[in-house]
């Protein structure tokens, strides 16, 4: 007889896509799950350190002008189209779908985020996450992934230390990503003094039996697993920030 315990069901709480607050400049268009820019909302100020994000698509040559920041980890994750980045550091790059770049922005830096097409919009992810320590010297990373290993399951696009091939974030955060084929699933496994923010970046499926779909969010504070299965017709691509309690 088998005696091994179930897991614990994590308890959660889902945050729908339309809850998120929205700016239209023609050029963007962006949902925001935190207050951001023009929409704000006391409740939504962030989320154990994840501060900023934004799902946001930008006309072709169209972007966002040389601005600075100062004491935040900005990470973009590419989904769709290709972004060009240039930055103090002297950084210049373009980068791909499916390929996430980290700015520790440090003690200050400044930088442009446009779109690298002339003819084709480009969809990415903006996150901003609280670092551990002010005034680091800027820097910046990339982290490209495969189509093999998303669908395999969760990869790592940024921790503290590195591992995995993972972006070196300024913060006690990990982030991953995962592409769940049709009819698939994957669990997420919170640990006693975490706590997990989970992202539908695109696809939807069911969360525990009940809907999720691109643009929702859940939210879990207590240990234990979740199991996330996409829709037998399309894949499900979620986001997964593990955070300190």
């Amino acid at each position: 007889m088998n005696t091994t315990p179930s897991p614990t069901v994590a308890r959660f709480a889902v945050r729908p896509a339309d809850a998120r607050g929205p700016t239209n400049f023609g050029w963007l268009d962006s949902k925001h799950s935190f207050s951001f820019g023009r929409y704000h909302h006391p409740d939504r100020m962030g989320y154990h350190g994840l501060r900023v994000l934004n799902d946001d698509r930008v006309a072709p040559g169209a972007g966002f002008p040389e601005h600075p920041h100062r004491d935040m980890e900005i990470l973009s994750w590419v989904l769709e189209g290709s972004l060009a980045h240039r930055d103090s550091t002297g950084t210049v790059a373009t980068l791909p779908p499916h390929t996430a770049q980290l700015m520790s922005a440090g003690s200050g830096v400044t930088h442009s985020e446009f779109n690298a097409s002339a003819t084709e919009p480009v969809h990415f992810l903006q996150v901003w996450i609280e670092p551990r320590t002010a005034g680091l010297k800027p820097n910046y990373q990339e982290r490209p992934t495969t189509d093999a290993e998303r669908a395999a399951g969760w990869v790592t696009l940024a921790n503290p230390d590195g591992t995995g091939g993972a972006a070196v974030i300024q913060a006690d955060a990990t982030v991953r990503i995962a592409d769940v084929q049709p009819g698939g699933a994957i669990e997420i496994d919170v640990a006693p003094g975490r706590v997990a923010y989970v992202h539908a970046a695109r696809g939807r499926g069911v969360i525990e039996g009940r809907p999720f779909e691109a643009g929702d969010a859940v939210t879990v504070e207590t240990p234990g697993v979740l199991r996330f299965a996409a829709a037998d017709d399309t894949p499900l691509h979620p986001m997964w920030f593990d955070l300190p309690a």
